[in-house]
């Protein structure tokens, strides 16, 4: 048929040409001549001025000829090979060892029928009769093809059943006229048939209809000829269950949803914060955290203070711990009947908060909006959180040790690391913990009041010159020192490290100026590496001087992607360009994030704080950029029963003390009317302090040494940003000399 009508395209337009001049010259005859003009004048039909005339009319006939033969020899040609066709499928199909005797046999009688017909007929096929109609209405569409010109082709029908089903996804040429089609092999099934999915006229499925006894079947999209299917495959059939539907092979189901309106990558303090706060601004947000870590989010500062402290065996299981309080509480925010499942977080009629566990996220695709987990799912978003936190950074010297050294080695950061050094604090004879700052001293009071039961030495190690070196005056730093001996800890100043090695069972740490220690454990508090992973694949920009990434005053790296918590490097509108690592920053930026991620648009102006206990008699909390190395000034007082931590968690309640914390600055800032003593630095004992951090005159950063819930008015004063003739003045607005 194709061969016919590119022939005729071509012959076409010369055949209308010459009869268009034949009735144009015959018109013009019978107008000049009056008459009717005789059909023999073959000469007023020619389509040119050759001379001769007719030759092109001659031309003519011999074109319609020879296009009426070769379009008669391809019609037989066509109606020949399809016919040839079709008896090599029907043998192809009865020699397959699948089949059952009697369909094998059927099949050869129609090929014996067809052989029989002669080559110049049509092919046809007649139906046997049949008692009842086995295929429905709904079958009969479903495996159609093209409509018939003259006579409808029936299927053959056999009663036969077989043993097991014949899966057939041949595709047969069409023909010029009537299309040949090979009996379907369909499984009956007890429910109501359905009509099968509309197909491209080029992949019509093509196969006899046999009838057998109902069973479920799994059909693949195509079987290799000449192969047999193994009972494992996709084509196998379940002989001991119940009949069912056909139904196609799926993918486990996953609890990866598709999208999330709001995605907050990292499931520490700061996604949590954020999470509310967008919940409480949106009632009907849909929130999904997606966490690296097995656990629900949880705060950190208990894991380093007080869950060591605990008397309840039960507390490294529960992670349940007693504030100083007394009262007890759990380190997760919220139980996990708080959350809803990640695979309902589209369904639930109000939204909630989902936490996916166990996961990374691998690759940004920020024009996209979408991101890559590490097992290859992806996750679509309209506004994003980056709040991946840190890692514990390491000693070069202790990278290169070798593999036995690292084995000994615990860099705390996670829950898993609070059990395992829990457990390794029963067993081993001595602790070595690397860094003086907030973690390292911490850990050395937590494991040195411990050490005096379980019988094991502690031993902590800086290159400082005292503890908080690098945050407290160099008086105070030592006098904090004295503090960590007291509580059973041998402490080593001045310690640079030179290299670590494992030999005769035991670690040795030796030091740039020859001192050897030899431990059981090594402890690395030596600070945190801003995660910045996503930064290459996101196009988002780390800072060079603090780390993590770069963000405005409303915590946005680019349109709709936020970052909050330690991986934030966030302009401070007072302070300038900065990067915190603290419970109370993570808590601030991240509700401040949330709140500008459903559009409130707010500058980060909050100064968050942080704090730090050395046990329950001795704390501090801080504010602002808390730097040694800046010029300071103390006002120091007679510290009374109340001026401890303990004291303090039991007036505000809690013993996060960031979270009594509120926004709101001191409304009015009153100083003590009563005559006060000058102040006078203690040389051994500093009861309670305030201590003022100042750059070109203008304090910056606060410490409140022994005082608590003072913060908003340390706040206020590090916003107003003035300069301050007399600082004696300005400490007596925290009233350190009230009895």
């Amino acid at each position: 048929m194709f061969k016919c009508k590119t022939v005729w395209d071509k012959l076409g337009p010369l055949a209308r040409a010459s009869s268009t001049l034949c009735l144009q010259n015959a018109r013009k005859s019978v107008l000049r001549h009056g008459r009717r003009l005789e059909m023999v004048q073959n000469a007023q039909m020619s389509s040119g001025p050759a001379e001769g005339g007719g030759g092109e009319n001659t031309l003519y006939y011999v074109l319609i000829g020879a296009t009426c033969l070769g379009a008669g020899v391809y019609a037989y040609s066509t109606v020949s090979g399809d016919k040839e066709r079709y008896n090599e499928r029907m043998i192809e199909i009865a020699s397959r060892p699948k089949q059952g005797p009697q369909a094998a046999k059927a099949v050869a009688e129609v090929v014996a029928e067809s052989k029989e017909e002669p080559v110049a007929e049509e092919p046809t096929l007649t139906e046997p009769p049949v008692e009842e109609p086995l295929v429905t209405e709904a079958d009969v569409k479903s495996t159609e093809t093209e409509p018939v010109a003259e006579a409808p082709v029936t299927e053959p029908v056999v009663e036969e059943p077989v043993t097991e089903p014949i899966v057939e996804a041949s595709i047969l040429e069409p023909t010029v006229e009537t299309p040949i089609r090979e009996p379907v092999v369909e499984a009956s099934v007890t429910e109501p048939a359905t009509e099968a999915p509309a197909v491209t006229q080029s992949e019509k499925p093509l196969a006899p209809v046999v009838e057998r006894e109902p069973t479920p079947v799994i059909i693949a999209e195509h079987v290799p000829e000449a192969s047999s299917v193994s009972e494992s495959g996709k084509t196998a059939v379940s002989k001991a269950a119940p009949a069912a539907e056909p139904v196609e092979p799926t993918a486990a189901p996953s609890d990866v949803p598709e999208h999330a309106p709001y995605l907050l990558i990292g499931g520490g303090t700061a996604s949590f914060a954020a999470a509310r706060s967008i919940r409480a601004r949106d009632p009907g947000a849909r929130v999904l955290i997606v966490t690296e870590e097995s656990d629900l989010p949880y705060m950190r500062p208990p894991l380093s203070k007080e869950l060591w402290l605990s008397d309840d065996p039960k507390a490294i299981e529960t992670l349940c711990f007693k504030q100083w309080n007394g009262k007890e509480r759990s380190i997760y925010f919220q139980p996990a009947s708080f959350y809803v499942s990640p695979a309902d977080l589209t369904k639930v009629e109000n939204g909630g908060v989902a936490v996916l566990t166990g996961r990374k996220v691998v690759h940004m695709d920020v024009r996209g909006n979408k991101v890559k987990l590490s097992d290859g799912a992806e996750i679509s978003y309209e506004k994003c959180l980056i709040a991946t936190g840190g890692v514990p950074r390491n000693l070069q010297v202790i990278d290169r040790a070798g593999e036995e050294v690292m084995k000994r080695t615990t860099f705390f950061r996670k829950i898993e690391d609070f059990r395992s050094l829990e457990k390794i604090s029963r067993e081993v004879k001595s602790i070595t913990i690397i860094g003086g700052g907030f973690l390292g001293s911490e850990l050395a009071c937590a494991l040195g009041r411990r050490s005096t039961d379980l019988g094991f030495e502690v031993i902590q190690m800086f290159p400082e010159k005292g503890n908080m070196g690098k945050v407290l005056p160099e008086y105070l730093s030592n006098w904090t020192t004295e503090k960590v001996k007291k509580e059973g800890v041998s402490v080593i100043t001045d310690a640079v490290v030179k290299n670590v090695s494992y030999k005769n069972d035991k670690l040795e740490i030796k030091l740039k100026d020859g001192r050897l220690i030899k431990t059981d454990h090594i402890v690395a508090a030596v600070g945190l590496e801003p995660s910045v992973e996503l930064a290459k694949s996101a196009g988002l920009e780390v800072d060079s001087d603090f780390g993590g990434y770069r963000v405005n005053a409303e915590l946005q790296a680019r349109s709709n992607i936020w970052v909050a918590g330690d991986a934030a490097c966030f302009y401070d509108i007072k302070l300038g360009r900065r990067r915190v690592e603290h419970h109370d920053h993570a808590v601030v930026s991240g509700r401040l994030a949330g709140e500008n991620m459903t559009g409130a648009n707010k500058p980060y102006w909050h100064q968050s704080m942080f704090w730090s206990d050395l046990g329950p008699d001795v704390g501090y909390e801080a504010i602002g950029i808390v730097d040694s190395s800046l010029p300071t000034v103390g006002v120091f007082a007679k510290a009374t029963a109340k001026d401890t931590p303990k004291a303090a968690t039991e007036q505000s309640g809690t013993g996060i003390r960031s979270e009594s914390e509120t926004e709101a600055v001191a409304g009015a800032l009153k100083a003590e009317t009563t005559a006060t003593p000058p102040p006078t630095q203690q040389k051994e004992d500093y009861g309670k302090a305030v201590i003022f951090y100042l750059r070109d005159q203008v304090v910056v950063g606060i410490v409140l040494w022994n005082v608590f819930n003072r913060m908003p008015i340390a706040r206020k004063i590090i916003k107003d940003g003035e300069q301050h003739a007399d600082l004696n003045e300005v400490a007596k607005l925290f009233n350190i000399h009230e009895d």
